[in-house]
């Protein structure tokens, strides 16, 4: 039986952008990661965390095509390494490559927390859904250390605030014992990422995500403690894990998700050309097939910036994986991600820490 490697990054390249004068260049090297233990093993790899103390906590967008209109990111860049994260192109703004610089030089805010307390005291403050996980994964590796989603959710669950989570990690299950009491009054709901049911595909893709298997396990567990669960099948790369579908809509209904979604991939700024070496690198032979398809996706370009048509895709590619989608979802029984929290249960925290009483 064939031992996989140890987990590596997910990008293969460390330049920065030049999209904001600052000069190109490749990275160094840290020799802790480049160099091999005397039995030829590659040491774990080395991730630094830089603390990050942000005045606001509360991010607002105002995207027609996203269904939420706030979030929350306890971390900038994510160790989790996945090759077609649209957040990498973040870190240009740190001077650093959105390359493996995004996935081993990481940014948490453990103010975070205090933070939100004061956002949700303010006067006025109008409730809607919180969303976390939207830009990097609030459960990825350095969550075990800093533990600052946790936090977060202990407000919002003291506030009793509505939230989602979107995540590619098992690790959320480990606070079900917040989450669960919160689906119960309507005030939660988690979606679990899955691109690929195929570990060796998920190994190079996702190179330090949790593996396909305890991502559904994740699933089920949430599932089994009442809280909403629901399946992200995003993105969808075809050529590479289209194939996949079908499976991952059965999958996903065999541990119990209420529904689930997808996604073609999106490839802006800087992510096109690092997933164009990723493919270069591991799919050599049907590279330029697989660009070629996703540039039919997005109306011959590498990515579409477009609102609506950037989710979706267009072509026959895009209306193909739609009908097959429908198609597998109905055969499961599954619906689609529409999410209806309470928000009439909020308790706005009084500027001194205390929740008012009335």
């Amino acid at each position: 039986m064939r031992v996989p490697p140890p987990p590596a990054r997910g990008a293969t390249l460390n330049r920065t952008s030049g999209r904001f004068n600052l000069p190109d260049r490749q990275a160094d090297g840290d020799w802790l990661d480049d160099r091999e233990d005397v039995d030829g093993e590659a040491p774990p790899l080395r991730t630094s965390v830089t603390v990050e103390r942000p005045r606001t906590i509360i991010t607002r967008n105002s995207s027609p095509d996203i269904g939420f209109d706030r979030s929350i990111n306890p971390y900038r860049g994510c160790e989790h390494g996945c090759i077609y994260c649209f957040a990498r192109p973040s870190h240009a703004f740190h001077d650093l490559s959105p390359g493996v610089d995004f996935e081993s030089r990481l940014f948490a805010k453990p103010g975070a927390a205090a933070l939100l307390r004061a956002e949700l005291a303010k006067p006025g403050y109008s409730v809607r859904s919180m969303a976390l996980g939207t830009n990097t994964d609030p459960y990825q590796p350095i969550e075990e250390h800093w533990r600052i989603t946790r936090s977060i959710l202990e407000i919002l669950a003291e506030t009793r605030h509505p939230l989602t989570i979107t995540t590619k990690s098992n690790r959320v299950v480990r606070d079900v014992d917040i989450l669960a009491p919160m689906a119960a009054d309507g005030l939660a709901a988690v979606c679990v990422s899955i691109t690929s049911l195929d570990p060796a595909i998920a190994r190079t893709l996702e190179p330090r995500a949790p593996q396909p298997k305890r991502r559904l396990a994740a699933v089920r567990a949430l599932s089994d403690a009442g809280v909403p669960a629901y399946v992200s099948i995003a993105p969808v790369i075809p050529g590479i894990t289209d194939h996949e579908i079908e499976h991952i809509v059965e999958a996903a209904a065999e541990a119990g998700a209420r529904g689930a979604f997808f996604l073609p991939v999106r490839l802006p700024f800087e992510v096109a050309p690092l997933f164009r070496a990723w493919l270069e690198e591991h799919f050599p032979d049907s590279a330029a097939k697989v660009m070629a398809i996703i540039q039919s996706l997005r109306g011959g370009r590498d990515n579409d910036p477009d609102f609506f048509t950037r989710m979706q895709g267009q072509g026959p590619w895009a209306d193909l994986m739609r009908t097959r989608f429908r198609i597998a979802m109905r055969k499961q029984g599954l619906g689609a991600m529409r999410l209806s929290l309470r928000t009439d249960l909020f308790r706005a925290p009084e500027r001194g820490g205390q929740l008012r009483l009335l």
